[in-house]
């Protein structure tokens, strides 16, 4: 994985859709997601560490509220 795009179409894979319209929610909630799938084995390691790297450049970018 190497863009928020990759992110979400592992997501999808997996029947995980998300857009609430709130840019820093949606990466959150793909956050727990990631985390999930990892935790029930779906993900591999390398794939769970892209991810989550990937989403945590993303929230860095949200402004702050």
């Amino acid at each position: 994985m190497k863009t928020l795009y990759d992110v979400q179409q592992e997501l999808k894979r997996f029947g995980s859709f998300i857009y609430t319209g709130n840019r820093k929610a949606d990466l959150e909630l793909m956050h727990d997601e990631i985390q999930e799938l990892f935790q029930n084995g779906l993900l591999d390691r390398t794939q769970y560490m892209s991810a989550l790297l990937i989403l945590r450049g993303e929230l860095r970018k949200c402004p702050k509220e």
